[in-house]
């Protein structure tokens, strides 16, 4: 069957205005479900995800940039907290008092967490009053003014016996600065050291032994005394203690009675009650202190009876939802801050931090998977949290013992959340690949697809979403027939004229900008031609490096060929990206031949500048070349394949059916019409398979050919399968229906050999020179019998062949 040539009505599929209906659409419909048009499946996962409240049931949503992978998550998320159920606390760090370092976490219900901050404020400021009262109470005065006294007499009547006992051994007992001394006295006088000295000797020694003797005995008193001090200290003491305990219980008490469906709450209350009676001086006035009225809890002594609010519930009532735009270590488990004092760092219970999870605890943490795996330390930290379902706040720098400091080690908080992953296919696989435990946490994994099924009710909705992305932005609003020209654009970036490209971000962006264009031209709405301004404005920022090839092209630097024939080559067409915009080009493929033994060689491949696919491509189109024409004889040929003026890597099949033809035409030896260009990739059997990128490769020919002048000859060959891909620009089509430009699409080689060389196909089986293929099948015949070594006769006219054809000769 030759070639089928396609009619203008082919080229394109237009959307129909009329079957949009929007009026009547309120601005909120299409903003409430944010871009998830046509993502059936991937809603279904993330609802799953969402709703199960099971361990290790976290999400990944992956998708392409601009498919709405985060306002699907947060619409279902949304949507799902208004059903509640979904337990909240606020949480708190206060002191450890038998263990500063390690300081205690408290939950509370939501709201009671600043109330109890609240409460020990306060408390703290009326135990200042209540202790320093009754500390200077007439009460208190008197007792310890009893206690005093009774020690005091205790010690006068130990020293008392003391003197007395000197008096009565003739030695007097004197009070010095630096203590007690005895010296000799005659008639309650001290006697003179001359006096001393003319006492007889069994006197002065007599004295002697009383002054050693009494001695002993103040030394025995003065030992008694330091237990009785003690003793005086420790009765001093219990004073206090009772006297702190008489203002401080019942105080104490009153907050424990608000608290007392929390038993944590009220073990920590009971030791701040033991801790104050310790230390009832701290609550005392002081002379230096601030007339100004500072809160006593501004105090540092007095600091440790804060309380520090990590997570205040009550703050945000509805669910949380946090997006995590820096997920650091520090910023999703915390930190510990630290202050400068007298040249030191210090730090407390009151300078540690809450992070992301403290903030999403009982809700939704969502995060960039990029984002997360570009901060150091925080995707084993993000695991490290889910695993043990707790929030444990840790010092890197202990961590990983680049400093022997004394760190704070908080107690850990439990951790419910549900956290939702965002990014692209190939980084949840390598995520996946990688790290082992990615399973056991994130078991839902919800994938938007690039595209989605064009359908009436797929095109209404979308065009109800763009437009309310200006009614919400306050915008120009938009015309049906430019929405309608906004999904045709969405149906090009989809490849298929049966899918809408589901980046409906990137319609957005055209959208924004045909709103610019429609506003500096004073209009009122945005029109089909302002989308197409739009779009081809786009395009044209990205065309600087299509232009100079282009420009290349037709100044003969790069040798693409639009008229004549010419054996063995073709005009490839390819493809390439600048940005987000695709486009065209035409490549010169050549192709040689002769007498050899079998082999194809690919230049492309031998010099390194082939990838793998593009070698798949050749391999297969040798096997065809040898099963279909060398099935019972030596297939005694070599040829080689290559892309002209190509410097950089070539990879694809979907120049494999120009390389096909190029080579048959180079054994053959029939020329190829240059105002064609073919793309399509083909199988061992000769079939013709489709290809990517059709619409742009199509355009990207049509432009040199334009701009050389379209005679009525120019066209290009693309696989029949697709046909149904087309979505070609306006000009292009013009062409077509004006009769100025073709396209054919072919299923076989050999409908593609017809098109371009104007000769029949042929039987491959049937030597001939009047077909291609009976061309190629006499010159493979003829290079057998020389490679086998026929009778001399035989040899002769295969010699003779061989000159013809090296003069480039007619066969026959």
């Amino acid at each position: 069957m030759p070639a089928r040539l396609l009619e203008a009505h082919e080229l394109i599929t237009r959307c129909d205005a009329a079957t949009l209906e929007l009026d009547g659409v309120a601005p909120a419909e299409g903003a409430a479900v944010g871009r998830i048009v046509g993502q059936d499946r991937a809603r279904a996962a993330v609802e799953f995800g969402v709703a199960t409240r099971h361990p290790g049931f976290h999400l990944f949503v992956m998708g392409p940039p601009g498919s709405g992978k985060r306002s699907l998550a947060r619409h279902v998320i949304e949507a799902h907290a208004l059903q509640g159920g979904v337990h909240r606390s606020d949480w708190v760090y206060v002191n450890n008092f038998a263990h500063p370092h390690q300081p205690i976490a408290l939950e509370l219900p939501v709201g009671r967490g600043s109330k109890l901050r609240n409460d020990m404020r306060e408390l703290v400021t009326d135990l200042r009053t209540l202790i320093a009262a009754v500390f200077e109470s007439d009460e208190y005065a008197a007792q310890a003014e009893r206690i005093n006294n009774e020690f005091k007499e205790r010690a006068e009547h130990a020293l008392a016996e003391v003197a007395q006992e000197a008096g009565k051994r003739g030695l007097a007992m004197i009070r010095t600065p630096v203590g007690f001394t005895f010296a000799p006295q005659k008639e309650g006088e001290v006697m003179s050291p001359e006096a001393f000295q003319a006492l007889p000797e069994a006197q002065r020694s007599e004295l002697q032994k009383a002054v050693s003797d009494v001695q002993d005995q103040l030394l025995r008193v003065l030992r008694a005394q330091m237990r009785t001090r003690k003793e005086h200290v420790d009765r001093l003491r219990a004073l206090d203690r009772s006297t702190t305990l008489l203002a401080v219980e019942h105080a104490v008490d009153e907050v424990k009675s608000r608290y007392a469906d929390l038993p944590r709450v009220c073990e920590y209350l009971d030791a701040v009650r033991a801790d104050v009676v310790e230390n009832a001086s701290d609550f005392r006035a002081h002379d230096d202190e601030d007339s100004s009225g500072s809160h006593s809890s501004e105090r540092a002594e007095l600091a440790r009876y804060e309380v520090n609010l990590m997570l205040d519930a009550a703050a945000s009532p509805e669910v949380p939802i946090i997006e995590a735009d820096l997920p650091s270590y520090q910023n999703l488990v915390g930190r510990i801050d630290h202050i400068a004092r007298l040249g030191m760092l210090l730090t407390d219970f009151r300078l540690i931090k809450g992070g992301l999870l403290h903030r999403a605890n009982g809700g939704y943490l969502l995060i960039d998977v990029v984002k997360l795996l570009q901060q150091p330390f925080a995707w084993p930290a993000l695991k490290r949290a889910l695993l043990k379902r707790e929030i444990r706040i840790e010092s890197l720098a202990e961590m990983y013992s680049l400093v022997s400091t004394v760190q704070l080690e908080p107690e850990p908080i439990p951790l419910q959340v549900k956290v939702v992953l965002f990014g692209e296919r190939w980084l949840c696989a390598l995520v996946q690949a990688l790290d082992p435990e990615f399973d056991e946490l994130f078991r839902v994994v919800a994938d938007l697809g690039d595209d989605m099924p064009r359908e009436p009710t797929t095109q209404r909705d979308l065009a109800r979403i763009l437009a309310n992305q200006l009614r919400a932005k306050e915008l120009l609003p938009a015309s049906v027939t430019a929405l309608a020209r906004l999904i045709d654009h969405g149906v090009r970036l989809a490849g298929d004229a049966t899918r809408i490209t589901a980046q409906v971000r990137r319609l957005e962006d055209v959208l924004l900008e045909a709103e610019h264009v429609a506003r500096s031209r004073g209009q009122v709405s945005v029109e089909a031609a302002d989308v197409a301004a739009a779009i081809a404005a786009q395009r044209e920022r990205a065309a600087r490096i299509n232009e100079r090839l282009r420009d290349a092209v037709l100044r003969d630097i790069l040798m693409i060929d639009t008229v004549g024939a010419r054996v063995g080559q073709v005009n490839g067409l390819s493809v390439y990206e600048v940005g987000s915009e695709i486009f065209g080009m035409a490549s010169r493929i050549s192709a040689t031949s002769r007498l050899g033994d079998g082999q194809v060689i690919d230049v492309q491949r031998e010099t390194h500048l082939g990838g793998p696919l593009h070698a798949k491509g050749v391999l297969i189109l040798s096997s065809f070349l040898a099963a279909r024409y060398s099935r019972l004889q030596p297939h005694s040929i070599v040829a080689s394949l290559v892309f002209e003026q190509t410097y950089g890597l070539v990879e694809g099949d979907s120049a494999s059916l120009g390389e096909l033809v190029a080579l048959l035409s180079s054994i053959a030896d029939v020329p190829v019409k240059q105002c064609f260009a073919v793309t399509g990739s083909v199988n061992q059997f000769g079939d013709v398979q489709a290809i990517g990128g059709v619409n742009e490769k199509v355009e990207g020919f049509f432009d040199i050919c334009a701009a050389r002048g379209l005679d009525g000859t120019h066209g290009v060959l693309i696989p029949q399968a697709n046909v149904a891909h087309l979505m070609l620009r306006d000009d292009v089509v013009d062409a077509v229906a004006s009769g100025r430009f073709a396209i054919h699409a072919v299923r076989n080689v050999d409908e593609a050999l017809e098109a371009m060389t104007g000769l029949p196909a042929g039987d491959p089986g049937l030597p001939s020179s009047d077909t291609v293929n009976g061309r190629i099948a006499r010159r493979l015949h003829e290079y057998s019998k020389i490679r086998r070594g026929e009778p001399r006769g035989a040899r002769r006219r295969a010699q003779v062949l061989v000159r013809q054809v090296v003069k480039g000769g007619d066969e026959s």
